[in-house]
């Protein structure tokens, strides 16, 4: 938003340049995931500098579906457009596989950079992809996948506006040698930032991070594969950025659950967001001082 208005301006190209810096920068960033316009708001209201598009949360959300390549390309990025243009801090998209080839790898890239996103991820499942920390996963082989990231590249150094997350799930499927095997591929490729997918231990972690000198995400979810570990331990073992991608959709849902066992029981919810706080975090008195700024005398 604008510092007078009520319209949302969206990120764009300072976006990515916010990107940029954040990255450069040193210390770990926490980064807390987003799945509509009103999450993305509340993480830059509550001072984050970023935010990532979860697809699994996205799914759950708006389909009310898992994140088993159920959701299309249009869908996610039509969710990402308004996610982007909601808030000004850097949005990082979920691209999934590249919905296809190299050729559609690039096409997504180019959609997301459109979009606003900051940043995009592709990663090197079979489609149709799996959250990575759930049963069933497939990854494509070396070559498929180094060519993913390779057209992803093409697509930024062609003018997308955009950077690029590199993230393989091959620990699950070949094993730790060939994961590292691929992300060292994906920084030679010129990717952005690397993501490991899923790594099962600390000593994992630290073996990801040794393995490259490009900025690297954790991916900490909540009773998954990887160790959810505190931030000043993150920062040591070398990651640059830290994300929970379910942490406030779970919040979100166990709120509502617990909102509906109130009403079923015949009671009042409690502990709700009091009517004054929730105007003010939906916009209302941004719009007022709008709606007055061209009101006629």
């Amino acid at each position: 938003m604008t510092a007078s208005g009520i319209i949302p301006q969206g990120n764009s190209r300072q976006g990515t340049a916010a990107l940029r810096k954040i990255l450069a920068e040193p210390g770990l960033v926490a980064m807390p995931c987003c799945f509509d316009a009103l999450s993305a708001k509340l993480i830059e209201q509550a001072g984050f500098p970023l935010t990532f598009m979860s697809g699994f949360a996205v799914s759950a959300a708006r389909l009310g579906l898992p994140d088993a390549g159920l959701i299309s390309y249009a869908e996610m990025l039509d969710q990402g457009r308004t996610i982007c243009a909601a808030t000004r801090i850097p949005v990082i998209g979920d691209g999934d596989t590249g919905y296809g080839n190299a050729v559609n790898v690039k096409r997504t890239v180019a959609g997301y950079a459109q979009a606003g996103f900051a940043a995009v991820m592709i990663e090197d499942q079979v489609w149709p992809k799996r959250c990575g920390h759930t049963r069933g996963k497939a990854v494509v082989g070396h070559d498929e996948a180094m060519a993913r990231v390779r057209a992803a590249v093409d697509a930024r150094d062609e003018g997308a506006d955009i950077l690029i997350l590199a993230r393989t799930d091959a620990r699950a499927t070949d094993g730790l040698d060939e994961a590292l095997r691929r992300v060292e591929g994906f920084q030679r490729l010129g990717a952005d930032i690397l993501f490991l997918e899923a790594p099962k231990s600390e000593a994992e972690m630290r073996a990801f991070c040794s393995a490259v000198d490009k900025p690297t995400l954790a991916n900490l979810v909540e009773q998954g594969e990887t160790p959810v570990l505190p931030p000043a331990e993150l920062e040591a073992i070398g990651y640059k950025l830290a994300a929970y991608p379910l942490t406030l959709l779970s919040a979100a849902i166990r709120a509502m659950q617990e909102a509906l066992a109130s009403f079923e029981a015949g009671e009042h919810p409690q502990d709700l967001l009091d009517w004054d706080s929730l105007r003010e975090v939906v916009g209302f008195n941004r719009y007022y001082a709008e709606e007055d700024r061209y009101r006629s005398d």
